[in-house]
């Protein structure tokens, strides 16, 4: 069945049984009865008070409560209460980090409008959210949150943020014709999803999904239902306390045994002995003792800028063996900067990185000429009459409001000094095709002394195909197919050193052209040249990824961005080193899970692009099948699942609040650096514990050796009641001739 993406307008409105009109109030009614109520249905949840008493019978905990009883039982009362009371302390602490991790679907209910506007048999009306049904016509304007999945009917510059399910912040075009599927569905241009928001423009668009059918939903169903895993540190405990079980046990049953037909105690004094050796076996300060270490790591981890959510996470992040890590923003600075420029015959470099317009435009280490400004000044015109964004500063901090590509051009034209608004006041906007992907291309058409000129940019093999003309010193000339091929080896070359190219071009129109036909507009352009962007690595994460090499952590990228751009940087801060195979998306949904578990195990230079994010929770199961311990990365609200899955979920301190709720550990400054600090924390966290342990170990032993050698050498235990015990015979012990007896009178 053809894809709703795929139909025009008409066949849309025809499959959802709905016309530009909308609904009748009877028929959305009905559809409301059939579909349900626009709402995120939440799995069903174990009640709060089973989720509390569930902390009060761990293996651990029961074995606690055994020694509580024992140390009542011997007349202990104060060790006895102590014992209840960690256990009690402990569980509402448990309690408390697993209650707050059921947030994240209430953080998804959050995003979602409570009222939207609708068209009801030909008339705008407002109604609550939850009242949208499938066929409705929703209207969209600038600050509108989308209520439902929805296909668009009309568009007017629409733009919108779907960084709540991406967790990208770049505003994207939306458009009303139809358009193939995107690799990741989400980014499909004609198709708005639940809880998305509109940025500028306006549009309609005609509801095909709600409530539990929207993207929203399966979200936070796949969230809910994924079970949280004990991590490292709690599954070792809860052995320990199994194995310390069993011992005291045994040793208690031995020793009852021994006292009893060896050594021939009275029936009741037997008894008190195995039970005060059983006591003396439980680790009762071990369960106080980690979490306080816990506790102490997680607060010098939040002044690291890793917010640790779950304590048991501190541990867990120094079992780490495999850290799958997105690339934009967490291992880069997420600022787009163009470092060079191609104009016929030269490449210019752009120095200094950042929003900052500060920097110099040099051709071999010396400042461009005159000429070679004038060439700029043609391709700055289009980079910026070509571009939506806008770079403004806040408290002397200069960033990007929209697209951080288009946002690196407009800083690039700031500082070459070139004037943006008096260009604009000189030769304004007519009107603007929109990029879209089937053309890759983006056009801004502008009056100029009574004429129009067509402003293009796009991808450069696209462009360079549309141009039959270049400009070369100021003056036109015809455009040749083997200069042609020398410049595509120019952007070649580019892009294998990760720079993300763009090429420009303009044309100016005949008067009787149709301006909004873009077959007509994009061809016999003139070439003005390219422009390369970057996206620079963190300061400090080679370091950072060279420390995990050395503790022997493996680091696989995953990224939705291209696969060179992506090796270009991994091999730059170090993760890749030798032979790298990239894995696209669609390449990864063709193999199968041995495959893929195959190929982790074998490759070691690995990066996965144009990844989503349902990849990145395939990919933390089949690590965890091979007993790995993986922590992974994630800051969209699609995201969530895959935190939850892995071991350790590291959720981006600008990220989604969804993400953030699913996440063990929050990153405040979204730095790849961090995690591998919070590793360091991590295993020093471990080897403290494993020391306190051994420690405890021996301090067992010598509340034990008291009980054995009082039974084998006949000690008489201590009387509170009468500190001279010397002439004191033992309360109910036998006397009388025998290697095991006390003689009479001592």
């Amino acid at each position: 069945m053809t894809s709703i993406c795929e139909l025009q307008v008409e066949e849309v409105l025809r499959r959802l049984e709905t016309s530009e009109s909308g609904l009748n109030p009877m028929e959305a009614k009905k559809r409301l009865e059939i579909h349900g109520p626009n709402k995120i249905e939440e799995v069903r949840k174990r009640p709060v008070i089973l989720l509390f008493l569930s902390n009060l019978y761990n293996v651990l905990a029961l074995l606690l409560w055994i020694a509580a009883i024992l140390s009542f039982l011997t007349g202990n009362y104060q060790l006895s209460v102590a014992i209840v009371m960690v256990i009690i302390i402990n569980a509402l602490f448990s309690f408390w980090q697993e209650y707050e991790a059921e947030k994240a679907a209430e953080a998804l209910k959050n995003i979602l409008p409570l009222m939207v506007k609708v068209i009801r048999a030909s008339e705008e009306v407002l109604i609550p959210a939850a009242d949208v049904v499938h066929g409705d016509i929703i209207i969209l304007e600038e600050g509108d949150t989308v209520p439902a999945d929805a296909r668009v009917i009309e568009s007017h510059n629409l733009r919108v943020d779907a960084s709540a399910l991406t967790g990208e912040s770049k505003p994207v075009r939306k458009v009303s014709h139809p358009v193939r599927e995107a690799d990741n569905y989400i980014d499909t241009e004609n198709i708005l999803f639940a809880g998305t928001q509109v940025t500028s423009g306006t549009g309609r668009a005609a509801v095909f999904a709600t409530g539990r059918d929207t993207e929203f939903s399966r979200i936070a169903a796949l969230t809910q239902e994924v079970r949280e895993e004990p991590s490292p540190l709690q599954r070792q405990i809860s052995l320990a306390a199994r194995i310390i079980g069993a011992l005291a046990v045994a040793m208690g049953v031995i020793l009852f045994l021994v006292n009893l037909y060896i050594v021939r105690l009275p029936l009741e004094t037997a008894f008190i002995f195995a039970i005060g050796l059983m006591v003396a076996n439980v680790l009762e300060g071990l369960l106080p003792s980690v979490t306080l270490s816990l506790a102490a790591s997680a607060r010098k981890m939040a002044r690291e800028n890793a917010l640790v959510k779950r304590l048991s996470s501190v541990e867990t992040l120094g079992s780490t063996t495999i850290i799958c890590t997105d690339k934009t923003g967490t291992l880069t600075e997420g600022k787009m900067t163009v470092r060079k420029i191609w104009i016929p015959n030269k490449i210019i470099e752009v120095t200094e990185a950042g929003y900052r317009p500060e920097g110099q435009f040099l051709f071999r280490d010396e400042p461009v000429s005159h000429r070679d400004m004038d060439e700029l000044r043609l391709l700055m015109r289009a980079a910026t009459f070509c571009n939506d964004s806008a770079l403004v500063q806040e408290e002397g901090e200069w960033r990007v409001l929209g697209d951080s590509t288009e946002g690196a051009l407009l800083v690039a034209a700031e500082k070459m000094g070139f004037d943006v608004e008096a260009e604009l006041e000189a030769m304004p906007r007519i009107t603007e095709l929109p990029f879209d992907s089937r053309r890759k291309s983006m056009t801004s058409i502008h009056e100029k002394s009574g004429k129009m000129v067509a402003y293009v940019k796009g991808a450069p093999k696209k462009i360079i195909g549309l141009s039959d003309r270049i400009s070369v010193d100021g003056r036109v000339r015809a455009l040749h197919e083997d200069e042609k091929e020398m410049i595509i080896g120019i952007h070649d070359e580019m892009a294998s050193e990760g720079l993300r190219v763009l090429a420009f071009a303009y044309r100016e129109l005949p008067e009787d052209i149709e301006i909004r036909d873009p077959a007509e507009v994009e061809r016999d352009l003139v070439l003005v040249g390219m422009a390369a962007m970057y996206d620079p690595p963190r300061e400090g994460v080679k370091e950072a990824v060279e420390r995990c090499k050395t503790a022997g952590i493996r680091i696989i990228m995953i990224t939705g961005d291209y696969g060179l751009t992506a090796e270009a940087i991994a091999r730059e801060i170090g993760i890749v080193e030798g032979e790298c195979r990239i894995i696209r998306g669609k390449e990864l949904d063709k193999l199968t899970d041995t495959e893929l578990r195959s190929i982790l195990a074998r490759e070691r230079d690995l990066i996965f692009a144009r990844a989503v994010p349902e990849h990145k929770m395939r990919i933390a199961s089949i690590l965890e099948d091979s007993d790995e311990i993986v922590a992974m990365t994630g800051d969209g609200v699609n995201d969530a699942p895959a935190l939850r899955k892995a071991d350790i979920g590291v959720a981006m301190g600008s990220g989604t609040d969804v993400a953030k709720e699913a996440a063990d550990i929050v990153l405040a400054d979204d730095n790849f650096a961090s995690i591998v600090t919070a590793v360091r924390e991590g295993r020093t966290v471990y080897e403290n514990i494993r020391k306190f342990i051994t420690y405890i170990f021996s301090h067992e032993t010598a509340e034990i050796v008291p009980f054995i050698m009082m039974v084998l050498f006949s000690i008489p235990p201590p009387d509170n009641h009468n500190a001279d015990t010397r002439n004191r015979p033992w309360d109910g012990h036998p006397t009388g001739p025998g290697p095991w007896k006390i003689p009479a009178g001592v």
